[in-house]
């Protein structure tokens, strides 16, 4: 069933291609909804929004092909409602939304974390705040992916930067959420969303495809939040004669609401730990050049394809530059920054925002003397040459 996925868009056949692999020119929010598919989705709900509005089209289109259900809500509240209703049945779902949209969304979200129900919330960036600019680049969300629903909670967060990285971070995303139990964000911004690019996806029959832990103990005997060990609960879906109770409240083992101090203490510090074993896993990040680096660049999504070309550029004035394109967002990948800035001249963060990731890296590296930021928040994508340039000011080099 998941071949579909491949033959209802335009492709563009090369001969020559290795192992006859085949080449498609995709928009990075296609790359998303496909790879949405073939790693096993087939629920969608959301409300249409500059600019996602291509992930629910193509979704809309071809769910129903292969048995999958779409459905558009009045709003984003209820598209993420429904998702979550969706995911409790068993079913793998994904919703698609802009700025506006997911600020509607996180209380829903934060019902996701507290209930710990698998789905993948994709937040493809805008300028903001309010409708702000629509069409236009932003990095504005870091922070509000982070903490946009209140409580303390677990957060997923991937960032593609390329039309290949949204079509392979959408599928560990969901391998995530399915895993860990948990909502999880995927970053893109207009700029990835909206890009086309020539792309070989890689084969489907060798994805790793994730499925949630599901319990292997009777209906009668089976508790919803009950640890395994793992940290990670077993999840039954509904409609195969596992009833158990879903709310928002604080809750038992069996899902019932309760106001005990000592049971609190001990599912809330679950829910919040049980993602620490796996750091090294969700942690993914693509370093460039760092082996003999003086100085280090950070960056994610739109920004970091502008600091590969400027990582060439200083290269080659024989500037000693290095880059981090971080993937993962949350959680923070506090030691492999600390590691990666050690014994750095100057540590540059570039941003289109006023500066959400430069806060995380101050918090872990030893010299913030040394750390400068690079933002640009009027829409228009950060170039290699502003990069260049800043380096210039601060070093006197290039």
């Amino acid at each position: 069933m998941k071949i579909i996925a491949r033959i209802i868009v335009l492709r563009l056949e090369d001969s020559d291609l290795i192992e006859q692999k085949k080449a498609l020119l995709l928009q990075g929010n296609i790359a998303c909804a496909m790879a949405a598919i073939d790693a096993g989705v087939r629920f969608f709900a959301g409300y249409p929004i500059t600019p996602s509005t291509e992930i629910a089209e193509y979704m809309a289109e071809n769910l129903p092909k292969i048995g999958g259900k779409f459905i558009q809500m009045e709003d984003e509240i209820a598209g993420m409602a429904a998702i979550l209703g969706a995911a409790l049945t068993g079913v793998k779902t994904i919703t698609a939304t802009s700025g506006p949209g997911f600020s509607l969304k996180q209380e829903n979200i934060g019902f996701a974390a507290m209930a710990e129900i698998p789905c993948v919330i994709v937040n493809v960036q805008r300028m903001g705040p309010s409708t702000g600019g629509p069409t236009s680049p932003a990095q504005g969300d870091v922070m509000q992916a982070r903490w946009g629903t209140h409580g303390d909670h677990p957060v997923i967060a991937l960032s593609p930067a390329s039309v290949l990285e949204s079509y392979e971070l959408t599928v560990k995303a969901i391998n995530f959420a399915e895993k860990f139990r948990m909502p999880v964000i995927l970053l893109l911004d207009e700029v990835v969303g909206h890009m086309r690019e020539k792309v070989i996806l890689p084969d489907i029959s060798k994805l790793e495809i994730i499925e949630r832990k599901r319990p292997e103990v009777s209906p009668a005997e089976y508790k919803p939040y009950q640890d395994d060990g793992t940290g990670i609960p077993a999840m039954a879906d509904f409609g195969t004669g596992y009833r158990w109770h879903v709310t928002g409240l604080n809750h038992d083992e069996n899902g019932a609401p309760t106001g005990k101090t000592d049971v609190i203490q001990v599912q809330l510090t679950r829910i919040l730990n049980k993602l620490r074993p796996y750091y090294e896993e969700i942690n993914l990040y693509k370093t460039y050049s760092v082996e003999d680096a003086d100085y280090l660049l950070i960056s994610f999504g739109c920004t970091a394809r502008s600091a590969a070309e400027a990582l060439e550029t200083l290269r080659k004035r024989g500037v000693k530059a290095g880059l981090l394109q971080l993937q993962t967002i949350w959680p923070f990948p506090d030691e492999t920054v600390e590691t990666l800035c050690k014994n750095k001249k100057a540590v540059f963060v570039a941003e289109m925002n006023e500066g959400q990731i430069i806060g995380e890296v101050r918090k872990v590296i030893e010299n913030n003397k040394n750390l400068y930021g690079i933002n640009k928040i009027n829409g228009e994508l950060i170039t290699p040459q502003e990069i260049v340039q800043r380096f210039k000011e601060v070093t006197g080099a290039c």
